[in-house]
């Protein structure tokens, strides 16, 4: 099993700051979102040791590779750090064997060991066939396939994620999210993926960190982080709504003063506290609903997506109205969108229900 990482870093710009700390544990999966600007790529930058930080450390297992106080920073090459990112990157003028093999060989390994362990690699990723092709004589997902090969082959201690399915067609990317579960857990391989997506978070991680301008707001058990979302940004990409807010006596009161009602779980009057829902949860209203509903919301329709099967209505804010139901969505039929008539610009009505609604505490 590779040894585990533990992290405290810190790089300085004149408009950014990051200053995250974090762990994995050996043989762990550690998942960073965020949205762009975030940090995440300055973050795998100083993990790689292609950036050198303004403060902390990174030590995996019992080596300091990075130490700014004692000046310690181990070249990139020498950390025992794999990096595996959107585009393939494989050498045009190497076949696939060659390309695999190659990290090995600049670690001093023998050409007969290097290329057997690189074509047992490649045997390990379903590509045993293309060891003689050259990158041109390849798919998209071959290629990365090949990558993935090639970034294990050092045996790397740490192996660094960046986005791997990102450039891969509908049709890809399943087969290498499967593929990328069983080497990294058969292997016990320690990684960070740097990822969008709330499905390969869910299959290939085993926790989840989340940066927003250069700071950890939330971290977890994978399944914890996606399913009661402390932050908006975590929120929008496991699919959800969120509605900042501080807890009341009868549920979130947000910053305007709008009550919203909902269940609340490990919170106390006054916390700092988020009500989540999810979007099939929401009816839409060309006029507000009669009687008293609890949890009506004024928005101004800004888009309409398709989402699988049913429409996604994205909320603007009405002039006027709260400022954050700005990006709440609702999931709907065609057949209700066909009756609602409505086009973005026009002013709806969002009600949700009380009983869909959890509140959670709120991301620092």
């Amino acid at each position: 099993m590779t040894p585990g990482l533990d992290a405290r870093i810190v790089v300085r710009r004149p408009a950014f700051t990051l200053d995250v700390a974090l762990s994995a544990a050996p043989g762990e999966v550690l998942a960073v979102l965020g949205p762009n600007g975030s940090g995440k790529s300055t973050l795998l930058s100083v993990l790689a040791g292609l950036l050198h930080p303004d403060g902390g450390h990174v030590r995996m297992g019992d080596e300091m590779i990075t130490d700014v106080g004692s000046g310690v920073h181990v070249a990139p090459h020498r950390r025992g750090v794999g990096l595996l990112a959107q585009q393939a990157l494989l050498f045009p003028h190497l076949t696939a064997l060659g390309n695999v093999a190659f990290g090995p060989r600049a670690q001093g390994v023998s050409r007969a060991e290097a290329d057997a362990r690189a074509r047992e690699l490649l045997a390990a990723v379903g590509t045993a066939e293309l060891a003689d092709r050259k990158p041109s004589q390849m798919s998209g997902g071959q290629q990365q396939r090949v990558a993935l090969a090639r970034a294990l082959a050092p045996g790397p201690d740490l192996l660094l994620l960046d986005e791997p399915l990102a450039a891969l067609d509908v049709d890809s990317a399943p087969a290498m999210r499967s593929l990328l579960r069983r080497v990294v857990r058969d292997r016990k391989q320690t990684a960070l993926l740097v990822t969008h997506s709330a499905l390969d978070a869910l299959v290939l991680a085993d926790r989840v960190m989340v940066l927003t301008d250069g700071s950890l707001v939330e971290q977890g058990p994978t399944r914890d982080v996606l399913a009661r979302p402390r932050s908006p940004f975590t929120a929008r990409i496991a699919g959800l709504d969120l509605v900042p807010g501080v807890v009341g006596p009868n549920g979130l009161r947000t910053a305007d003063g709008l009550l919203v009602s909902g269940h609340a779980e490990g919170v106390d009057e006054g916390d700092p506290a988020v009500a989540v829902f999810p979007p099939s949860a929401v009816a839409v209203y060309a006029e507000r609903p009669s009687g008293s509903p609890r949890n009506v919301l004024p928005v101004r329709l800004a888009a309409i997506e398709p989402v699988g099967n049913t429409v996604r209505l994205r909320a603007g804010a009405v002039p006027g109205g709260p400022q954050w139901v700005d990006g709440l969505a609702a999931d709907v039929t065609p057949a209700a969108v066909a009756d609602l008539a409505v086009e973005p610009g026009a002013d709806l009505w969002f009600v949700v229900k009380a009983t869909e609604v959890g509140i959670h505490p709120a991301s620092s």
